[in-house]
C-alpha cells in the first residue's frame, strides 16, 4: 500500500460517495418542475403535496452532494498535483466553466426554489424550480466533459515538458466519447431516480398507504422507464461501439477476451468466467459463440482487439472491469424486463390498487415487489459502470499519454493518505449515515397536505387554466380502466 494506491483508494473512495447524490439529483430536479407543471395546470393540490414531498428528499440529498463534491476537488492538488500541474490548462477552465455557468445558476434559484413558496407568484417559482433541473444539467455536461477529455483526449498540444496545452476548445468539449458518455449518464441519472420514485410508490400500494399518491408517481415512473430504459439500451449500444474504437483495451477487458479466435470465428459472448491475468485465459469460461461479434462488431465474423495484443503493462486489471460491467448490464436488462411486466399488468388491470388486490392481482404483486426490490438499482448500476469507466482507463489517468503512476503527486507520504482516507470514511459514514436515516424517515412518513400559494387560498377550487392535449392524455392514464 504505497501513496499511489492508497490515493487511488482514496479518490475512488470519495468519488464513490458523491457520485450517488448529483445522480439523484439531476433526475429528481427534473421530477420536481414536473411535478409543479402538473400543479399549475391543474390546480389539484395532490400533485402541490407531492412536489413538497420530493422537494424535502432533493433538498437533503443535494446538499450531501455539495459537501462531497467540495471534498473531493481538493484532492487534485492534495494527491494528484502532477495532474494538476499536467493538464490543469484543459481541466481546470473546465470546471471553472461548470461552477460559472451551473453551480451558481443552482445556487441562485435553490434559495427561491427552497424557501420562496408564499414569497414569490406560482409561476416564478416554477421558473426557478426549472432552472434549478437546467443547472443540473448543464453542471452534468461539463463534468462529464472534462472526464471525457480524460478518456479520449482531443483539441491539445503537448510542451517540451509534458504539459497539455489547449489548441482547440470546440474538440476538447466535444471529444471522441463526449456525446456518447453525456446522453449515457444523463439517461442513467433520469433511471435512476425512475426507479426511486417507482419503488417508494410501490411500497405504499403494498401497505395500502397514500394510495391516490403511489398511483400518479407510479404510472409516471412506468411510463418515463419505458422510454428510457430501452433508449439506455441504445444509446449503451452506441456508447460500446465507441470504446471499441478509440478504447480497444478496455473493450477487451470488459469481455475478458485475451486472444483471437481466428479469422472467421467471430468473438465470443462470454456469461461468465473467471479471468485468470496470471495464465492470460479464462476459468470456468460460459460463451456464447459469435453472439459478441454481433453485439460488439454488429457483424457475425466481427473482431476486436484482443488483451493479449498488447504488453501485460498496458492493460487495466481485467476482474474489475469485467465483472462491474457484468453487473451493469444485468440490473439494466432486470429493469427493462420489470417495465414489460408492468406495462402488461397495467394492461390487465389492477396494478395500482391499494395492496394490489385488483384483476390481475397475483402479477400485480410480484410487479409491484419487483419495484421495491429494484428501488436501488439505480445507484448500482451507475457505480458499476463508473467502475467500468475509471478502472478501464488504467493504467492511464490521460488515456494513452499520462500514467497513473506519473500523475501522482511524488512527496506524498503513504501515513498521510492512510490517515487522511480513515478521517474521509469516518466523518463520511456519519454524515452521510445520518443523512440516509433522515431520507428514509421522510419517505416513511410520506406526502403530507401543504398550504396553497397565495394566489391559491380558496384551495384547489381555483379555476384551473383550459388542459392541452398533452394534458388531457397524462389525466387519462389517471383513471381506471
Amino acid at each position: 500500500m504505497d501513496a499511489l494506491m492508497l490515493s487511488r483508494i482514496q479518490f475512488g473512495f470519495v468519488i464513490s460517495a458523491h457520485i450517488l447524490f448529483p445522480a439523484f439529483t439531476i433526475g429528481l430536479a427534473s421530477w420536481l418542475a414536473f411535478l409543479e407543471w402538473r400543479w399549475l395546470r391543474t390546480r389539484d393540490g395532490l400533485w402541490r403535496d407531492l412536489y413538497f414531498f420530493w422537494l424535502k428528499i432533493f433538498a437533503v440529498s443535494f446538499g450531501m452532494g455539495v459537501v462531497s463534491g467540495i471534498v473531493m476537488s481538493f484532492q487534485f492538488g492534495t494527491n494528484w498535483a502532477v495532474l494538476s500541474e499536467k493538464a490543469g490548462n484543459i481541466l481546470g477552465p473546465l470546471l471553472s466553466y461548470e461552477v460559472l455557468t451551473a453551480f451558481f445558476l443552482e445556487a441562485t434559484f435553490l434559495g427561491v426554489m427552497l424557501f420562496g413558496w408564499k414569497r414569490v407568484p406560482p409561476k416564478l417559482h416554477f421558473f426557478a424550480t426549472c432552472m434549478v433541473a437546467l443547472g443540473t444539467l448543464i453542471s452534468t455536461f461539463w463534468i462529464i466533459s472534462a472526464n471525457s477529455w480524460m478518456q479520449t483526449p482531443a483539441g491539445y498540444t503537448l510542451t517540451a515538458d509534458g504539459v497539455f496545452e489547449p489548441a482547440s476548445w470546440w474538440a476538447i468539449v466535444f471529444n471522441p466519447s463526449f456525446p456518447y458518455r453525456l446522453s449515457h449518464m444523463v439517461l442513467a441519472a433520469f433511471i435512476t431516480t425512475c426507479f426511486v420514485i417507482g419503488g417508494v410508490s410501490a411500497g405504499y400500494l403494498r401497505r395500502g398507504v397514500h394510495v391516490e399518491a403511489a398511483r400518479r408517481m407510479l404510472k409516471a415512473a412506468v411510463v418515463f422507464a419505458a422510454i428510457t430504459v430501452p433508449l439506455q439500451v441504445f444509446v449503451g449500444d452506441l456508447h460500446g461501439l465507441n470504446v471499441g474504437k478509440y478504447q480497444p483495451v478496455k473493450l477487451a477487458a470488459m469481455e475478458a477476451h485475451w486472444e483471437s479466435e481466428g479469422e472467421g470465428h467471430g468473438v465470443p459472448l462470454v456469461v461468465f468466467a473467471w479471468p485468470n491475468e496470471k495464465e492470460e485465459r479464462n476459468d470456468y469460461e460460459i460463451a456464447i459463440p459469435r453472439l459478441g461479434s454481433v453485439i460488439l462488431t454488429h457483424t457475425l465474423d466481427g473482431e476486436i482487439q484482443p488483451l493479449k495484443a498488447v504488453p501485460a503493462s498496458e492493460r487495466p486489471p481485467v476482474k474489475p472491469v469485467f465483472f462491474a460491467f457484468r453487473v451493469m448490464v444485468g440490473l439494466g436488462t432486470a429493469m427493462l424486463l420489470l417495465v414489460l411486466a408492468s406495462l402488461w399488468a397495467w394492461r390487465r388491470g389492477g396494478l395500482f390498487a391499494p395492496g394490489a388486490t385488483g384483476p390481475g392481482s397475483a402479477l400485480a404483486r410480484w410487479v409491484l415487489q419487483g419495484w421495491r426490490v429494484l428501488t436501488l438499482s439505480g445507484f448500482a448500476a451507475i457505480l458499476a459502470g463508473w467502475y467500468v469507466v475509471e478502472i478501464g482507463r488504467q493504467p492511464y489517468v490521460v488515456y494513452g499519454l499520462l500514467r497513473t503512476a506519473d500523475a501522482v503527486t511524488p512527496t506524498l507520504a503513504p501515513g498521510s493518505v492512510a490517515f487522511s482516507l480513515f478521517v474521509f470514511a469516518a466523518v463520511y459514514f456519519t454524515v452521510f449515515g445520518a443523512g440516509l436515516w433522515y431520507l428514509v424517515k421522510l419517505v416513511r412518513k410520506g406526502p403530507q397536505p401543504h398550504e396553497p400559494a397565495p394566489d391559491t387560498e380558496h384551495g384547489d377550487k381555483t379555476p384551473a387554466r383550459p388542459l392541452s392535449l398533452v394534458d388531457n392524455a397524462i389525466d387519462a392514464t389517471e383513471t381506471r380502466p
